[in-house]
């Protein structure tokens, strides 16, 4: 079995998607994929992730919505915005720290 890499980005950072235009505040990772095998093959095959890697579940936006995203780490880039994500759960698990980072309710703000 392959050992799993450590994961790049954390818990409350804010990051977008590496093409497509969202981005989000992570909310959760795991060490590789733990999605659904349909999820996954409905990836078109030339753009389809490895799944050797972390993944990630954001609280999202784009333009137009908010909604929660699940990505590979190899799609994902700090967040240069800055400014607060809007999706509405945000408030409800995050606190917003003088630096603009997000940091988990109920854990310290420094």
């Amino acid at each position: 079995m392959a050992d799993t890499r450590q994961a790049k980005f954390q818990i409350g950072q804010v990051v977008r998607h590496r093409v497509f235009p969202f981005r989000g505040v992570i909310f959760d990772v795991d060490p590789e994929f733990a999605n659904t095998e349909e999820w996954y093959e409905a990836i078109p095959p030339a753009v389809r992730p490895r799944k050797d890697q972390p993944f990630y579940h954001l609280l999202a936006e784009n333009a137009e919505t908010e909604y929660v995203a699940y990505v590979s780490e190899q799609n994902l880039l700090e967040d240069a915005q800055g400014g607060p994500v809007r999706h509405p759960q945000v408030d409800q698990m995050f606190s917003r720290r003088d630096d603009g980072t997000y940091v988990l309710k109920g854990f310290p703000k420094h």
